[in-house]
């Protein structure tokens, strides 16, 4: 029996639908929940416009009309998710031909009802108090995270919460960071070089903080292809070199009893939260 396979141009293209994140502030937490998600819908491919800070009717009147736009361009209704704390901007905004998704409406009436007291709003609350501990706690750990990253200071250790160390380019750098800007966490990370890995034990400046030590791995074939990125064609980049550094941090690991976490498949919001979890490391700030 014949069956027919597509050639290339009659592959089923993806859906394509516009999506905005609208926001009286930063629209940190509109784009943050949204994309959260649109992360469920694999097959749909969507066009992100963030549009922070709308907080007169002008700006919401110009978003209104970039999302009428979107409409027209795709004949689909773009899909808005916001968290506008005024009634009547809202208003506004929600005039839009599209499916107005509104983040806190729903849940602040929820609230309301449920604890029987009536909510005091006003625009970029949820990001406000930028003198207080954690705010001051959040920048710390960032400042400490840049100071210490890639082992380019070892003076310091004393004072992190978390030592990553891995591979190059297995991702301890962006892992680091989120870390310290998410929970306040100080951590540090160091690269194990190939002169490192020759010796199969811990650099002289990690030993005194072993117990602070957590690895990350990567699969081989991943490592490979991110490090033809950065330097393709490079010895440093071939298969034979990425396998035996592999070979080698494993046996590191497994010698010196370091905590480790593969994550090749892991955005770096799970990666520290997998951590947190294996660490039993507490978050110093807030949400």
């Amino acid at each position: 029996m014949y069956v027919h396979t597509p050639t290339p141009s009659q592959e089923p293209k993806k859906l394509v639908r516009s999506a905005f994140f609208i926001s009286d502030g930063t629209a940190i937490t509109a784009e943050t929940l949204g994309k959260s998600l649109l992360s469920q819908f694999a097959d749909v491919e969507f066009d992100i416009q963030v549009i922070p800070y709308v907080d007169t009717v002008e700006l919401a009147r110009e978003a209104v009309g970039r999302i009428n736009q979107a409409y027209k361009n795709t004949n689909l209704l773009p899909l808005v998710f916001d968290t506008i704390v005024s009634d009547e901007i809202r208003e506004v905004i929600n005039t839009a031909t599209a499916c107005n998704l509104d983040i806190y409406e729903g849940l602040i009436t929820r609230i309301a009802t449920e604890i029987n007291h009536k909510p005091n709003p006003h625009a970029g609350m949820a990001h406000s108090n930028v003198d207080s501990d954690d705010y001051k706690a959040r920048i710390d750990a960032v400042h400490f995270a840049l100071d210490n990253d890639d082992g380019a200071r070892i003076t310091h250790y004393d004072g992190a919460d978390i030592i990553l160390v891995g591979l190059s380019r297995s991702g301890k750098t962006p892992t680091s960071l989120y870390l310290a800007l998410q929970y306040g966490i100080r951590a540090a990370n160091y690269p194990l070089t190939e002169e490192d890995l020759d010796t199969s034990s811990l650099p002289q400046a990690l030993k005194a903080h072993k117990h602070k030590l957590f690895g990350l791995t990567i699969d081989t074939e991943r490592l490979v292809r991110i490090r033809q990125e950065r330097k393709a064609g490079s010895r440093y980049a071939s298969l034979a070199q990425c396998q035996a550094e592999q070979q080698a941090i494993q046996a590191i690991y497994s010698t010196q009893k370091i905590p480790n976490l593969n994550v090749s498949e892991m955005s770096v919001e799970e990666i520290a939260t997998r951590i947190l979890q294996m660490t039993g490391l507490k978050r110093r700030i807030g949400m």
